[in-house]
């Protein structure tokens, strides 16, 4: 089992975590343009400006802080309690679903 790049309490309640070699997936090959940017994903998570919820999973949240030109969004998926990163990306606007966490 790979070891915990970063496990980060949200203001919902519930820890986020990922290992160091699910970060490198998302980062070689879903989302290269995140490579570098993992402290960004940890205060979209520790501090969101936005938290809501998917439209297709009520498990999934996607936390969004804004940068200078973009949003950075790091999906979580919450199961039996424990919290894991989907995924994370940027993004000019924020996705649909409900909103759940206003700053």
């Amino acid at each position: 089992m790979s070891e915990i790049f970063f496990e980060v309490e949200t203001p919902l309640g519930f820890k986020v975590r990922t290992t160091q070699a699910y970060w490198q997936k998302i980062t070689s090959f879903k989302h290269p343009i995140m490579k570098g940017r993992e402290r960004s994903v940890i205060e979209a998570l520790k501090e969101p400006c936005e938290v809501r919820r998917s439209k297709r999973d009520p498990r999934v949240f996607l936390f969004y802080a804004k940068t200078e030109k973009y949003w950075v969004c790091a999906v979580a998926k919450r199961l039996n309690g424990e919290g894991f990163l989907v995924t994370a990306y940027l993004t000019d606007k924020i996705k649909e679903g409900e909103k759940i966490w206003p700053k």
